[in-house]
């Protein structure tokens, strides 16, 4: 497989990005200009530079998977030779279908196309950005060099070479594929989301402790983090987006509750902004 183009040095692009470096994938991280891209990259050397301190990475694993990411403005020129855009920027349709438009205009004809979504419908974004039969969601899960599985969600009349296409990046990520029917939230997010929120409302009811309530699920289900943790690192706001783009469509079982919304009000919106329901220091873990 030829070079992976990753649209969006975020969360969901730089995991990604590392990810596929380390599987042997060319990789190429796109930003809006070369400095947005070079932070981005500066940022996956350092967390490789933490498991080599850590001596669970060689100096040489380092080093080769170094050579297999470089940093680029999305244009262009710099879409020569790509054989896979992957678009990982915010879920915001006015961001991702202008991208999604201008990569199909500038990459070759046999470029796959596919977007990071978690939730937004595929079929509205291809439609939307005259990608009809083209485009398919292709959702990872953070952090994607622990993480398994790939939601792909295939709308109708894609044809068959652009899933297969996916289909075999998923085998260079070593990824199971679990493919769903396009709607509103795939499925993923719909479970994770349902279980949030019910969460969020017990905590608004004073039911139990956001720890309690978290500790049900883990110690009770065996789950790796409780709901709530969980809503912290995906970000209370794109929690609130779904809920509320799923409500819009008429699925009243996703209300979001006020808690939620005042979280979102108030910028406390997790892991990224140092607060959500857990507090949480610059490197990612609970105070």
């Amino acid at each position: 497989m030829g070079p992976l183009a990753i649209l969006g040095p975020g969360i969901l692009g730089l995991s990604t990005a590392q990810w596929a470096a380390e599987c042997g994938l060319e990789t190429w991280l796109l930003g809006r200009n070369l400095e947005h891209a070079e932070a981005g990259i500066k940022e996956i050397h350092q967390r490789w530079d933490q498991s080599l301190a850590k001596g669970r990475l060689s100096p040489e694993a380092r080093d080769h998977y170094i050579g297999k990411l470089r940093a680029a403005p999305f244009s262009a020129s710099t879409l020569d030779g790509a054989s896979v855009l992957l678009e990982a920027l915010p879920e915001d349709p006015d961001l991702k279908i202008p991208a999604l438009a201008s990569a199909a205009l500038w990459g070759s004809p046999d470029l796959l196309l596919l977007s990071g979504t978690s939730s937004l419908p595929v079929s509205d974004l291809a439609q939307r950005s005259g990608l009809v039969g083209r485009l398919l969601g292709f959702h990872l899960f953070v952090p994607v060099t622990r993480m398994a599985v790939v939601e792909m969600a295939v709308p109708v009349g894609t044809m068959p070479i652009w899933v297969d296409g996916a289909k075999a990046l998923a085998s260079v990520l070593h990824k199971r594929v679990v493919q769903v029917r396009d709607q509103p939230g795939f499925a993923a997010a719909r479970m994770a989301l349902a279980q949030g929120l019910e969460a969020m409302r017990l905590l608004e009811a004073g039911v139990a402790t956001a720890e309690d309530l978290d500790a049900l699920m883990t110690l009770g289900y065996g789950h790796p983090i409780g709901p709530l943790e969980l809503s912290d690192r995906v970000g209370l706001d794109l929690r609130l987006r779904i809920a509320q783009g799923l409500t819009a469509s008429g699925e009243d079982p996703f209300q979001p509750p006020s808690l939620l919304r005042t979280k979102v009000d108030e910028k406390a919106t997790g892991l990224k902004a140092g607060q959500g329901f857990y507090a949480w220091d610059s490197h990612g873990r609970r105070i």
